[in-house]
């Protein structure tokens, strides 16, 4: 069962969310949905365990002069 649910946000906020799911077709419905179906206060509670693939690649960009406002750029301008 669904319901409608009204949620406050920022103007931009939305306008970058319709950017991303014209771009995508994923409706901000869905999206909204999938976030929240990945909140779980359970696992919220735990410590994340890092994949074998992530663990292999942890601290390879050290020393490096990228920095995560490059990385956050680069991923604005690949998905907006």
């Amino acid at each position: 069962m669904t319901v409608e649910l009204t949620l406050k946000i920022e103007e931009n906020l939305v306008k970058q969310a319709s950017r991303f799911s014209n771009k995508t077709g994923i409706p901000i419905s869905k999206l909204v949905a999938d976030y929240f179906a990945q909140l779980d206060l359970d696992s919220a509670k735990k410590e994340s365990e890092l994949t074998p693939v992530v663990r292999s690649i942890l601290g390879s960009l050290r020393g490096s002069k990228v920095t995560e406002q490059d990385y956050r750029n680069y991923l604005e301008e690949k998905y907006l």
